[in-house]
């Protein structure tokens, strides 16, 4: 019965946002309380679970947890929504959209450049919520709806999230398990690149109000062409730390090339307008590949760490000048003066975007306690534990517990951090491939990332939803449900 009371929280969250549409701060409130009340009864938290903390030392853990990384989420949201404003304030959008449009004028091959292209780049180059909180916006500003908008961005960047951040997840379980993050690169690429189309049709289909032509089908298949080709490639052939941001450079240029071949761009552009209007992201982009690739910048920016720790078993650290926050603060600032925007216009801009994030904080507090206090009751533990009772069945589900995980922390390396040496047990115990089965976590985790409540909360602020997030999740769990079957045939077949 533990691993059915484990699952009652979650189970009420997803009945209430998608069944009920409650706002996710309600959801998540409701789902706290009755995971407290579980965890007290079903789950003895305290002496049962932390000797010598007690019940209520456990409880003010799990939420101090969850303030503290709530704020290293806002430090990301924050400056998302003020170049957003900034960008909407001056006409940049205005002209990005002429300049998307001068590609082409179809809004689903649009989307895939936003969604897709852009989205996975930022992904490989960045991750931590940065390409939903920047491709969204873009997606609006080309006259997508708030909600599809948020949806598309959070399907499109998925395929990427199991190397994001320069290969980050993957470098996580090569740290747990007795692998090369070169064999679990292998085995991941091998999965996302024969399935990840389908994440791609899903996109084209839910990027337009009716059917997609056989034309904007086939768009489609050359953008995932264009992606998964070097992304496997580079998976199979170079490690972790480039298949997602190489593959979504050579794949963005090769696609652009194959747009401007068969669509008819005439290729008169007024390219200093656009690069003046893309400034911002221009310099994030900038900074992130510096700060990720330059050797040496990345490991003195990360020296530099404020962390905290409570009873030995609560703790929290952030790396100020690491974070993709303060990078898109910089691109804030130092875009905003590039296009002649003064400190009065920044201003107008930031206070815009702080009026916007009250109800994004209630609602990420809110669902990253319920996962904290889940996480120290063991009660994740006790889902995972139920699931592999299955047996020989289990290469089928094992994508599914790198998606609760990632639905649970909202973090792909965290869940991978979770749930890595938990998949290399029942490997062994079931004699199933250990590479396989590590690489079906990998690849549920980043799965996790299009239903991952703290993930559609961040990405609904940055577009002006609240009390939306339950429709964003609707339309984003079809696709992961899809997915996540599809990854667990494939797991089963290569296991037997």
């Amino acid at each position: 019965m533990r691993p059915v009371y484990a699952a009652l929280p979650l189970a009420l969250v997803l009945v209430l946002m998608i069944g009920w549409r409650w706002p996710a701060a309600r959801a998540g409130f409701a789902g706290l309380g009755l995971a407290a009340v579980l965890a007290l009864s079903a789950f003895g938290i305290g002496a049962g679970t932390h000797p010598g903390i007690g019940a209520a030392g456990v409880l003010g853990g799990s939420v101090l947890e969850a303030l503290f990384t709530a704020v290293t989420i806002l430090w990301i949201i924050f400056p998302a929504l003020a170049i957003y404003e900034l960008q909407v304030r001056s006409g940049a959008f205005d002209v990005i959209r002429a300049g998307l449009a001068s590609l082409s004028e179809d809004p689903r091959v649009q989307a895939l450049l936003v969604a897709w292209f852009f989205g996975l780049f930022m992904e490989g180059a960045a991750g931590f919520g940065t390409p939903v909180a920047l491709a969204a916006p873009l997606l609006v500003s080309l006259g997508f709806s708030p909600v599809k908008a948020v949806v598309l961005a959070l399907i499109g960047h998925a395929v990427g999230v199991s190397f994001g951040a320069v290969g980050t997840p993957v470098l996580a379980q090569a740290s747990l398990v007795a692998l090369s993050a070169a064999e679990i690169a292998w085995a991941t690429g091998l999965l996302h690149g024969v399935l990840g189309i389908i994440l791609m049709l899903f996109l084209v289909r839910l990027s337009g109000d009716g059917p997609p032509t056989a034309r904007q089908w086939g768009w489609g298949v050359v953008a995932a062409a264009c992606f998964l080709v070097p992304y496997a490639v580079l998976a199979m052939v170079v490690g972790p730390e480039l298949p997602t941001l190489g593959g979504a450079l050579i794949g963005g240029a090769a696609f652009v090339l194959v747009l401007r071949w068969t669509a008819g761009s005439s290729g008169r552009h007024d390219w200093r307008s656009i690069a003046k209007a893309g400034m911002p992201y221009g310099i994030v982009l900038a900074l992130i590949l510096a700060t990720r690739l330059l050797p040496g910048l990345g490991e003195q920016l990360r020296s530099i760490e404020i962390g905290w720790s409570l009873f030995g078993a609560f703790r929290g650290s952030m790396q100020p000048l690491y974070h993709a926050g303060t990078i898109l603060l910089l691109g804030f600032v130092l875009g905003g003066l590039v296009q002649g925007r003064g400190p009065a216009d920044l201003l107008k801009a930031s206070r815009a975007a702080l009026r916007r994030l009250v109800p994004v904080s209630l609602a990420l507090v809110a669902m990253l306690a319920l996962s904290r206090l889940m996480l120290h009751a063991r009660m994740i533990h006790e889902l995972a534990d139920g699931a592999r009772e299955a047996g020989a069945a289990w290469p089928l589900l094992a994508p599914a517990i790198g998606v609760l995980g990632t639905f649970v922390t909202g973090s792909a390396t965290a869940s991978n951090i979770l749930f890595t040496e938990f998949q290399a047990a029942t490997a062994s115990a079931l004699a199933l491939p250990l590479a396989t089965m590590v690489a079906a976590q990998g690849f549920g985790a980043a799965l996790g990332n299009i239903v991952c409540p703290h993930n559609i909360i961040a990405g609904a602020a940055t577009v002006g939803l609240s009390g939306q997030e339950g429709a964003i999740l609707s339309r984003t769990a079809l696709a992961c449900a899809v997915y996540a079957l599809a990854g667990g045939l494939l797991v089963l077949v290569l296991s037997s």
